[in-house]
Parts: structure tokens; sequence; C-alpha cells
């Protein structure tokens, strides 16, 4: 049996496992009061009145890595809108051994060195350059015509030196969002908590341009679809190379919470019409493109929550963090002509919840490509990538809703086509303040 399919096996059995008692995410308290900084007293005795913390985390993303729900607020005349801005502080003191990746925030196994100088096996990092703002606006709240406007930015736009980087930047309007999200390929409540920015390897998490859909047909089963910025990365061959895109990618899930939606199964899919020019017939050329995809997460016991994922398909490397930007979607074959390369990735994350404001994660990841499989010989492989694990160990406290703290280990390998291997380890710990 291989590793794909013990995920396969394994992440379902997860999802039928009953919630003895559904727990929220750890960096997501139950209930926060927002300080309304400006409350209009006078408001019409007849104005929908609504939990201004619930409105703003539900227009803010699903992910432990962004506060949804500011501290403070400005609400609108007659509680026709409300505004909040919060951030976030996030210092983080980290060090490398083995084969150092020089990034400070985010350990990706294909940024493993695969040689190195001599007396450069240990680094010594720090960062702030995962704090942020956002800006949570939600007007007409509680009316079916509730308007959601969301940005979100960090500091790591130019890695260690800091720079701007846009995370979101979205619209939502009656189940639409408009703008730029991540994808509905992605699951981002479903990862596991971790000091480490990236997260496993084998995640699909990539942010986009994206008009999306998405419907709940009742308090267990959502379905969504949309059409999103297509995004090829390919290895081209002497008489080849990608043209502009044409067609959208097609994402699209169905789901399945219980728990109160602390717990779900979400079973996801995509399309993708990848084209490239042929220059010795002279005609562009288009090649398909599919993905197939498990995720979600279950609260098994008051003690322990799972976080899993399963994915596979071909021509869908971009949508993998770790085989991002690497030209694996497509690949030149023995014909001359390019073919959509078979990939998958998964992980399996388990949160033990040791008190209301102390728990531990563990998590392990793989991700793999099978290039060679299409490329006919014609392509030389030799340093290219092929796979890697990441494994993650921590222990985080949550000193107060918006102080926390924690100490993590993480170990990654990456592997080459040509059979080279090397591995990092790294440890390091963090202190973030949200507001």
């Amino acid at each position: 049996m291989n590793t794909f399919t013990r995920f396969i096996i394994f992440c379902p059995a997860l999802a039928i496992v009953p919630s003895v008692s559904g727990q929220s995410h750890p960096l997501t308290p139950e209930y926060q009061e927002v300080t309304i900084v400006n409350p209009h007293s006078a408001a019409s005795s007849d104005t929908t009145v609504v939990n201004v913390y619930d409105i703003f985390l539900e227009n803010s993303p699903k992910s432990f890595k962004v506060p949804g729900a500011p501290r403070f607020a400005i609400e609108g005349k007659d509680r026709k809108f409300y505004l909040g801005i919060g951030g976030t502080a996030k210092a983080t003191l980290s060090y490398d051994w083995g084969n150092p990746i020089d990034n400070a925030y985010d350990f990706t196994t294909s940024a493993i060195p695969m040689t190195q100088r001599p007396g450069d096996g240990g680094l010594v990092q720090a960062t702030a350059a995962t704090s942020g703002l956002f800006v949570n606006f939600v007007a007409m709240p509680g009316d079916k015509n509730q308007l959601g406007v969301y940005f979100n930015f960090n500091l790591t736009g130019n890695g260690n030196d800091y720079g701007f980087n846009l995370c979101y930047a979205y619209i939502k309007y009656r189940g639409f969002t408009v703008g730029y999200d991540y994808s509905l390929f992605s699951d981002m409540a479903a990862a596991p908590p971790s000091i480490d920015n990236e997260g496993p390897c084998g995640f699909t998490a990539i942010p986009n341009g994206v008009i999306d859909y998405r419907h709940d047909i009742n308090s267990k089963w959502s379905v969504a679809i949309g059409a999103e910025m297509p995004m090829v990365s390919a290895t081209t061959g002497e008489n080849s190379y990608v043209v502009n895109q044409r067609v959208p990618d097609i994402p699209a899930y169905v789901q399945y919470s219980w728990g109160g939606g602390k717990s779900w199964l979400r079973f996801s899919g995509i399309m993708r019409n990848m084209l490239y020019r042929d220059e010795v017939s002279g005609k562009n050329r288009d090649v398909v493109g599919w993905g197939v995809k498990m995720s979600g997460s279950a609260s098994v016991s008051s003690f322990l929550t799972a976080y899993y994922q399963a994915a596979y398909g071909k021509g869908i490397t971009s949508y993998f963090q770790d085989l991002y930007e690497g030209g694996l979607d497509m690949v030149p074959s023995g014909d001359g002509s390019l073919k959509a390369v078979k990939a998958w990735g998964g992980y399996l994350g388990l949160q033990y919840n040791i008190s209301p404001k102390v728990y531990a994660t563990t998590t392990y990841s793989h991700v793999r490509n099978y290039a060679p499989d299409y490329s006919g010989g014609v392509t030389a492989w030799s340093g290219q990538y092929k796979y890697a694990q990441y494994a993650l160990a921590n222990i985080m406290w949550n000193i107060t809703p918006q102080i926390s703290t924690g100490l993590e280990y993480i170990y990654g390998r990456r592997v080459d086509m040509d059979g080279m291997s090397r591995h990092d380890n790294r440890i390091q710990t963090m202190l973030q303040v949200t507001f």
C-alpha cells in the first residue's frame, strides 16, 4: 500500500468519528465583545440588532493565520455598517541546522539547498514580517443584502528584508466573493496550527484572483463553484512556450458539516485548460488538467482535533505550496508536445487540547510529482525536485485572547529526481499580539 492510498483510507475514517465535544479553533475565541468606539444610542428601535463579532467573523477568511474580528469598530448611523481595523504583531526567532533554509518565516521544503558552503550548517534568524493589518467592513448587517469588504496585508513581500504583501482583498455579496482570495481548491480552515507561516508541503493553499459563489443548502450541507485566474507553470521544450491563458480554472466543492460547523468533510475538484504554442506546427495547443481533493477537520473528542487533506490530479502542481512555480504543470514529452504531470499531496495534523489555553500539534505532510513519467527521456531531470516530507511538533499557549506564544520543531526533507536528498531542522519560538 503506497503513501497516498494510506491518506485516502485514513482521512475519511477521522471524519466519521462522532464529535464528543466540539472545539473551536484554538486561535478563535468562542465569543468576545467588539468594542464600539462611537455607539449610536439613538438608533431606531426597529433596527436589526446583530452580533458584531459574528458578522466580522463571517466576513473574514477562515484561517488560524488571520484574526477575523477586530477589538474595536466604528458603528454607522442606524447600525447600517460596521468598520473594524485590526492587526497582528508577531515576532519569531528560529535556529536551523542541517541544510538551512534562508527564510525566517516560511519553512518551504522545496527551498532546502542541495549544496552549501562548508561551515554553513547552522543559521539563526529573526523576523516580524508576518505582522500585518486588516480592514473588515460590513454594510447592511443581518440583511439579505449584506455587503462585506475585507483587506489584509503583511510585510513578507521582500523576503527577509520586509515589504508590502497583499494577502486578501475581496468583496462578498449574496454568496459571491470577488477579488483576491485563496482558491476554492484550498481549504484554509483545515490547516493545522503552526508558528511556521508556510505550513504543510502538500497543502493546496494558493491565493488567486477569484469570482466564486458559495451556497449553504442547510445547516449541514454547502456547495461552491468558481472561476479563477489560471496559473500555469511549465517546463517547455525548444519548440514550445506557454502563451497567455484564455480559460479560467474552474474549482468546485461540496461540504458536509456537523457539530455546529466545528467539524466538516469537503470534497473538491478543479478543471483546467492550459494553453501553449507549438512552433513546429505554428498552432496553439491546449492540455486539460484536473484535480480532486478531500479535506476537513474533525473534533474526535474534547482532547483531540484532527486536520487532514489528500489531493491528486494532473496539471495542478501550481496549487501545491511546495510545487508552486516549479515548472511542473506541463513538461515536454517524447513527441514534442507538452503533457500534464501527475502529482499528489496530503497531510494529517492532530491537535491535543491540553487545557482551555494550552494545546499542542503534530503534523506530517508529503507531496510528490511524476514529471519524468511524461517526458520520454527528453528532459534532463538532475537537480529537479521530486518529492518532500514535512514533520512538525509544537506547543502553544494563549496567554490571553490577544496574546499567544509557542515553541515549535520542524523537519523537512527534499529528494530530487536523481535521488539526491537533503534535510533541514528548525526550532523556533514566537510572541504574537492581535488587536
